[in-house]
């Protein structure tokens, strides 16, 4: 399995305690979503669905 670079949330607080992310060139419509780098478990969404959440989660307030 392929691996590929992980970006840490621009809100994470001290410690591993928060979200990474990972796209693939090879395939830009995927988003991976995991708690920790190098991550333990892997959730893969859709980059329309990602951009979707991350609007939500902008609208209101992160809560």
């Amino acid at each position: 399995m392929p691996t590929h670079p992980w970006r840490k949330s621009s809100y994470c607080q001290e410690g591993e305690a928060c979200v990474h992310i990972s796209t693939d060139p090879g395939s830009p419509a995927l988003v991976r979503i995991a708690d920790a780098a190098p991550p333990r478990s892997v959730l893969t969404v859709g980059a329309k669905a990602f951009g979707g959440l991350l609007d939500m989660l902008k609208s209101s307030g992160g809560r």
